[in-house]
């Protein structure tokens, strides 16, 4: 099974426009999805600080800041 992770933090609207999308997806087809607080990680925050957000497909990086549905049923396909 596919894993999502979002690299996020409050108050960030590219990142809750990033999980709306892959919430929708989600509905038709399964994966695990999982959203990261950079501001809990020192490390993450360090490594995102405003680069975010940041989707990651099975540990590797697919999109940075924003992302379509096409492109993300597509890296779902592909994996």
């Amino acid at each position: 099974m596919n894993n999502l992770l979002l690299y996020s933090k409050p108050d960030c609207h590219l990142c809750e426009e990033m999980k709306i999308i892959v919430l929708k997806i989600r509905k038709e087809k399964n994966f695990n999805f999982q959203v990261i607080n950079i501001n809990e990680d020192k490390l993450l925050y360090e490594k995102y600080r405003e680069k975010i957000p940041v989707l990651e497909l099975n540990g590797r990086i697919i999109a940075k800041f924003r992302i379509d549905e096409d492109k993300l049923k597509n890296c779902l396909l592909r994996n």
